[in-house]
């Protein structure tokens, strides 16, 4: 397993800062000037990348009005066939080299998720640097072995995967020529509710299938994002529109640029806080440890005098000797004349 994966001027891995992706998925409503509009945000908040979808209605499925083909579940798409909805929100492909070519503009970089192999093929003639895989695509053996002939680096959604089907789609890459992966704990529901997303499992994931990990999060908010950043993910992919209430598929669970920005910056401020292990102090700690108690004179004492637990006392502030030397102090003798609120040193104990 490499500790990192590049992509353009930034890297992925262990040790970099968390890869933060904004989907444009179909909030662009058909619009390129707000595709655009919805890159500019990404970059003004902070995202590393912009992810697009690769697709068209007919390389997803087929024009069908059979029950079969209407969408039953998801109360924003319900009662339209997978193909008016496909129609609907896919990004045009005759888009994706403005949409590449600004994003490198403004910083970010681009990739995309395809949905067949006609568009890796695409992808392929416009440098995609990496690849995304689905959480529906996970199975979808034919456009993985694909997407590993490129042998670019592939981000992988696991949401609603079995175990079996995991070790599958990850066995399948790497021996069609994928030799970087990036597994994403994902939980396939629009919204995602944040009991159902069990982010324990995303170190298990790493332990498991010895892959680097991360989260593509349907959730509403920011927090579920944030906590997997504890948990070790080192890639966050989360949607992003201009405004929620101005519709689109994906809407509903999509952050507004000024969101995204407190997203990215509660990032960078738990990466930072996470650091490493250790053992040493701050800079502040080291300025305040003099507030700790150390041992004092706390009444006058003439040369010769004993230390007495009346004359000498465990308190703040920390100049004296550390108070694990109080027994070993009492019953000693001062070696010259002692004044109330002195730090006791050994050069005064004989």
């Amino acid at each position: 397993m490499r500790t990192s994966i590049r992509i353009g001027k930034r890297w992925i891995g262990k040790g970099e800062p968390v890869f933060i992706v904004a989907e444009l998925s179909g909030n662009h409503k058909g619009d390129i000037k707000r595709a655009l509009k919805i890159i500019d945000a990404a970059a003004d908040a902070g995202a590393d990348a912009i992810k697009l979808q690769t697709y068209t209605p007919d390389t997803m499925t087929i024009n069908s009005h059979d029950p079969l083909f209407i969408v039953k579940t998801n109360r924003a798409w319900k009662g339209k066939t997978l193909y008016e909805l496909y129609k609907e929100v896919y990004t045009p492909w005759s888009w994706h080299k403005r949409l590449f070519a600004h994003a490198k503009k403004r910083g970010l970089a681009c990739f995309s998720t395809p949905f067949d192999e006609t568009a890796v093929d695409f992808l392929e003639k416009l440098g995609a640097p990496i690849y995304k895989v689905a959480s529906f695509e996970i199975v979808d053996i034919p456009l993985l072995k694909r997407i590993g002939k490129t042998k670019k680096p592939v981000i992988l959604s696991r949401g609603m995967a079995s175990r079996e089907e995991i070790a599958r789609a990850i066995r399948t890459l790497k021996k069609s020529g994928t030799k970087e992966i990036v597994l994403l704990h994902c939980v396939s529901a629009y919204p995602a509710k944040p009991k159902d997303m069990n982010l324990k499992t995303i170190p298990d994931l790493k332990r498991r299938f010895r892959v680097q990990v991360g989260l593509s999060d349907h959730t509403l908010g920011n927090d579920v994002a944030i906590t997997s950043v504890a948990l070790g993910a080192i890639v966050i992919e989360k949607h992003v529109t201009l405004k929620r209430s101005e519709g689109g598929p994906d809407a509903a669970f999509s952050l507004e640029p000024r969101e995204f920005k407190a997203l990215v910056r509660s990032i960078r401020t738990a990466e930072a806080a996470l650091g490493k292990p250790t053992y040493t102090r701050s800079s502040d700690e080291k300025e305040n440890i003099v507030f700790r108690k150390s041992l004092f004179v706390v009444q006058n004492i003439k040369k010769g005098e004993r230390f007495t637990k009346a004359n000498l006392r465990s308190i703040r502030p920390g100049y004296g000797l550390a108070p694990r030397f109080y027994d070993a102090v009492l019953g000693k003798y001062a070696t010259r004349d002692i004044a109330r609120g002195t730090p006791l040193s050994w050069r005064l104990v004989q």
